[in-house]
């Protein structure tokens, strides 16, 4: 039974991996979970400066999901490349790094440092707020999506992911957006923006008012978001948003994923990822299914 996945060259042990900002960089759940059971470990938003990320409180929780509002908190890049790269090359699965900035020539600073680290794939955050363009996310404008990832690109020794945001009027025109700028492989969804208010406190659940929806609630639209940007594309697509099981993992790869992240479920059960794996080998073996890719868009 082969399940392994290729995406623009990496070869995966299986298609999946964790989601940027749930699992940190591995460190903290590797008593939970054996790293080298997993395609790839996404790591936390890295940035070229620390950030300290929104006021708290930060998260809070909703009907079948969570809403976070953390900002992005991390301890820059120094730190990273010191400290977490040295820990997840002791294992064997692939590294891929989320990158996160606040203008263009950030994101470029932190993959041009990258570009000789071992790092299997670099991951763009382009749901960051945008500071030159009065605050909106790199991801809500397709000519801003091309843009960036054609400067990415220019700079990148590793193979580009575009992670795209599901705030947006129609998802294709992003998509192809990312394509046209060079991107080798999409990931989706990021969060949904959404709001919670607590109603003895008549305050806002989280200090930033609004935050990122995720978790089983959004996963039928992200569903959707991924099969229509498989359409509408022919590269790959790393899909995410509310798997909590092999069943939901395998409904993104019917619907034209080739590898999916696991997220919010790791906050709930952090063996999450791997009973995952095992649940997918169990579906292949049932249905007889002896190659992971044939599965692949196979619902069209």
């Amino acid at each position: 039974m082969n399940m392994k996945v290729n995406l623009a060259g990496v070869e995966l042990n299986n298609p999946v991996m964790t989601a940027s900002g749930t699992f940190g960089s591995g460190e903290e759940y590797s008593e939970f979970v054996d790293l080298n059971r997993l395609g790839a470990v996404v790591t936390k938003g890295v940035a070229s400066i620390p950030w300290t990320g929104n006021p708290t409180p930060r998260i809070a929780e909703t009907y079948g999901g969570m809403i976070n509002a953390i900002g992005l908190q991390n301890p820059g890049m120094d730190i990273f490349i010191e400290r977490d790269l040295p820990f997840l090359k002791k294992y064997d699965t692939k590294i891929i790094v989320n990158v996160c900035g606040k203008t263009t020539e950030d994101y470029i600073e932190v993959v041009e440092r990258l570009s000789h680290e071992p790092v299997d794939m670099l991951e763009i955050n382009i749901s960051c707020p945008n500071v030159k363009e009065g605050g909106i996310a790199f991801g809500q404008d397709p000519k801003a999506v091309e843009a960036i990832t054609k400067e990415v690109k220019k700079y990148a020794k590793q193979p580009v992911i575009m992670k795209l945001s599901p705030n947006v009027t129609d998802i294709t025109v992003m998509a192809k957006a990312a394509e046209a700028g060079g991107a080798d492989v999409l990931s989706m969804i990021n969060t949904l923006t959404g709001m919670k208010i607590d109603v003895n406190r008549r305050a806002f659940a989280v200090a930033n008012k609004t935050g990122g929806l995720s978790g089983p609630a959004i996963k039928p639209i992200a569903v959707r978001m991924v099969y229509q940007a498989a359409c509408a594309v022919r590269i790959p697509i790393i899909g995410m948003g509310g798997i909590m099981t092999a069943e939901d993992a395998l409904e993104f790869i019917l619907a034209g994923a080739t590898a999916v992240s696991v997220g919010t479920a790791n906050f709930v059960n952090p063996y999450a990822t791997t009973e995952i794996i095992a649940g997918m080998k169990d579906y292949m073996v049932k249905y007889q299914i002896e190659d992971i890719n044939e599965l692949i868009g196979a619902v069209r």
